[in-house]
């Protein structure tokens, strides 16, 4: 018997903003999106239960951003509702979206994210995007919109902050380094390696009327160092970063295949078919750092949930704010980088944009977008914090047999748990580098040398360079080599 289509989610109205010149912010982004999606899928507006907002980082957004976003809208009796931090957020949120419908728990509902970075920096040159996306307000006064998903405590542990390795431009090249020693590659043979499959991204990007960049970049451009294309830290170059600086929105309209027909949407939906959601350790305590037994885990249950295979998919967008998430990414499901059905279907975060953590609501509605057109199933990853948490998801033009699946992945959760390596905060004596960078300034100048090492025992140590040893190391990696490590909070390691 088939399902019943008041519980069948569909994907139906698709939206998304982008401004180049003006000064806006975050909540007329967002709105402006809605509205591309009300257009998209006209006669739903006045059925929309719930808003939710994906949590903003970068931009300046008041306690309710859902609220004032639904008051631009004229939506009455809705409930709002915004995020935790995480890329991963929205296809959480649209995982919990189908599971709710797929229970009749839910109808119709609205997914709305924006960042206004840019916006933010033209009217005050001196604001600081990371500096506000590690801002506290949890003791500011007021209302607030009610708040949904996983909180991001431990995603770095109190070894990482000792160390200040807390920016995920610092923490990703570490992760880079380990997977440079697993595949027996150098720094420089990394960033070739990961400018061939930046450059086919950047040419999805140039196709991409919502992109940021929309020039076709060469893998030289990319790889090679030069004045506008620094190493920032070893082995990315600039252009291997996310870009933040943007001024982009994204909504997804939500319902069940009963209310789509009703309203003569059929030919506009895309259907969920599975999803999955798991969470890593703090980066020192993970036994691999160049793997993801999370994203193995989630990626293996939304697969199996949709009874498909990774050659059934047509279309594929990774999370892609650093390189080394994206092949991790790809290798924890079976991807070749250079798979002829390509990475991403957006361009990339560091072509296509990086608007903090609803970067995969554009995912989504890339892969939603080029569903409608031909083929029939896609797959879209999202990625929270560094490395951290990962939610995954299958969509098709065609109805799920058995309805949408969301798997259930907490005994393979509770054994990345139970796999924890203890980290020390202090240490004397010798260690071997298990993942390691060197952080440059705008002048090409050494600033930090982090690494996660071993100790002889085999406790985890995150450690700094010290005054001597930091001068000696630029353009190395130290992957594989022992070294010295004295003191604590945080230790100090020299060559």
């Amino acid at each position: 018997m088939s399902p019943d289509p008041s519980r069948i989610p569909v994907l139906v109205g698709i939206g998304q903003s982008i401004e180049r010149e003006a000064v806006t912010d975050v909540v007329e982004l967002a709105s402006r999106a809605a509205r591309a999606a009300f257009d998209d899928a006209p006669g739903l507006v006045e059925k929309i239960q719930r808003l939710t907002m994906v949590g903003v980082s970068f931009s300046p957004v008041s306690l309710t951003p859902a609220t004032e976003v639904a008051d631009r809208l004229g939506l009455v009796d809705v409930v709002c509702e915004t995020s935790t931090p995480g890329g991963n957020t929205p296809q959480w949120l649209m995982n919990r979206a189908c599971q709710e419908i797929s229970t009749g728990e839910l109808e119709v509902t609205l997914i709305v994210g924006a960042e206004a970075t840019r916006s933010m920096r033209l009217a005050n040159p001196d604001s600081d995007f990371l500096r506000a996306a590690t801002q506290d307000r949890s003791g500011d006064a007021g209302p607030r919109d009610t708040v949904v998903g996983a909180s991001i405590r431990g995603m770095l542990g109190q070894a990482e902050v000792e160390a200040n390795l807390l920016r995920p431009s610092d923490t990703y090249p570490v992760f880079e380094s380990a997977l440079a020693a697993k595949l027996g590659t150098t720094a420089e043979g990394s960033r070739q390696r990961i400018a061939a499959f930046m450059s086919r991204s950047s040419e999805v990007a140039a196709k991409n009327p919502f992109a940021w960049f929309q020039q076709v970049r060469s893998a030289d451009e990319i790889a090679e160092a030069s004045p506008t294309n620094r190493i920032t830290a070893e082995p990315y170059t600039k252009c291997m970063n996310s870009f933040a600086n943007v001024d982009q929105g994204s909504a997804l309209l939500v319902t069940t295949l009963a209310i789509a027909k009703e309203a003569g949407l059929t030919d506009r939906c895309v259907f969920p078919w599975s999803g999955a959601t798991n969470a890593e350790l703090a980066p020192a305590a993970r036994r691999d750092l160049a793997g993801s037994p999370a994203i193995r885990a989630a990626g293996k249950a939304t697969f199996d949930a949709a009874r498909v295979g990774l050659e059934q998919i047509d279309f594929i967008d990774l999370y892609s704010c650093f390189p080394v998430a994206v092949e991790i990414g790809a290798a924890e499901i079976g991807l070749a980088l250079d798979d002829p059905r390509g990475l991403t279907q957006t361009g990339g975060m560091s072509f296509f944009g990086g608007p903090g953590n609803n970067y995969v609501s554009h995912g989504i509605a890339a892969v939603a977008l080029r569903l409608r057109e031909s083929g029939r199933l896609g797959y879209a990853s999202g990625n929270g914090g560094v490395l951290s948490k990962h939610s995954l998801g299958i969509y098709s033009n065609e109805p799920p047999a058995d309805g949408f699946k969301l798997a259930d992945t907490s005994t393979e959760q509770a054994e990345i748990n139970a796999s924890a390596l203890e980290v020390v905060h202090e240490a004397e004596g010798e260690a071997r580098v298990d993942g390691s960078s060197v952080v440059y300034d705008r002048a090409g100048d050494p600033v930090a040398a982090p690494i996660i090492a071993s100790l002889a025992d085999g406790r985890r140590v995150v450690a700094v360079a010290s005054e001597e040893t930091l001068p000696t190391l630029a353009g190395k990696s130290l992957v594989g080599e022992t070294v010295r490590v004295t003191g604590a909070n945080p230790p100090r390691y020299s060559v």
